[in-house]
């Protein structure tokens, strides 16, 4: 309750809020925050002490400089911390309910650190020059539709239904393999990019309707932005030396 305390304390300041907006998704300086606002530098120093105090900033010394930036990650369990038992509480009284049709779905969840920044990390799964270079199989993005042949033989496809750049794909896919738990129907997925102190964060987040689904997206995911993070860096430098991988055979189940 403390750490909480503090973080509603830290955002009942309109000011403080507003040097958050500021310093979301990019580093300032001290100086540079203060000329942004018309209040004293001195003032601001104790805004951002506020904000430390509560996590919601993190502080980088350069030379006698010091450089903030926000935390977006310290509000996600913000919501969670703040529910009730009845929260979520449907209305009973609602009748226009019965008029519709419904369903749940689970998610798989898949993250990885990276160590470029944001929008370059986008771009990687923007661009089918550097795409192909990190995932090590040849792909092609044309009119939001993207295609990919995996060495082993299993051809992936689909359509970026939604892009919002740099944070956000929506995307619809399938595959064909005969090896594989086959959705059936497109899958849907959510790729969003984050900036992070060291780069940026992937995370892919796969809708499933099964179990043996469930496991699969797993593996294939893991498998994806394990090879992202292994070669992105090495990809998005057109200097650099990236072999392609040697097609194989795909192992089959009880082999």
């Amino acid at each position: 309750m403390a750490d909480l305390d503090a973080v509603l304390g830290a955002l009942r300041a309109p000011a403080r809020r507003e040097i958050l907006e500021l310093i979301w998704e990019r580093e300032l300086a001290a100086g540079d925050i203060a000329s942004a606002f018309s209040l004293s530098p001195a003032t601001i120093s104790e805004h951002l002490a506020v904000l430390r105090r509560a996590g919601l900033v993190e502080m980088t010394r350069a030379g006698t400089s010091r450089r903030y930036r926000a935390r977006p990650h310290a509000l996600e369990g913000l919501h969670g911390a703040l529910e009730t038992a009845t929260k979520w509480h449907p209305a009973s009284d609602i009748d226009e309910r019965t008029l519709t049709e419904t369903s749940r779905h689970s998610a798989v969840v898949a993250s990885v650190d990276v160590g470029t920044d944001q929008a370059t990390t986008f771009a990687a799964f923007t661009d089918p020059v550097v795409y192909s270079r990190w995932l090590g199989a040849p792909v092609s993005i044309r009119d939001g539709r993207f295609a990919a042949t995996m060495e082993w033989g299993t051809e992936v496809r689909g359509r970026y239904e939604i892009v919002v750049p740099p944070e956000l794909i929506v995307m619809q896919w399938d595959f064909d393999d005969f090896n594989v738990p086959l959705p059936g129907r497109p899958m849907t997925g959510y790729l969003r990019v984050f900036p992070s102190a060291t780069g940026s964060r992937v995370e892919v987040q796969q809708l499933v309707d099964t179990a043996e689904q469930a496991s699969f997206m797993q593996a294939a995911w893991g498998m994806v932005l394990g090879r992202l993070k292994r070669g992105v860096q090495a990809a998005t430098d057109p200097t650099a030396p990236v072999t392609a991988r040697a097609p194989r055979e795909k192992n089959r189940r009880g082999a």
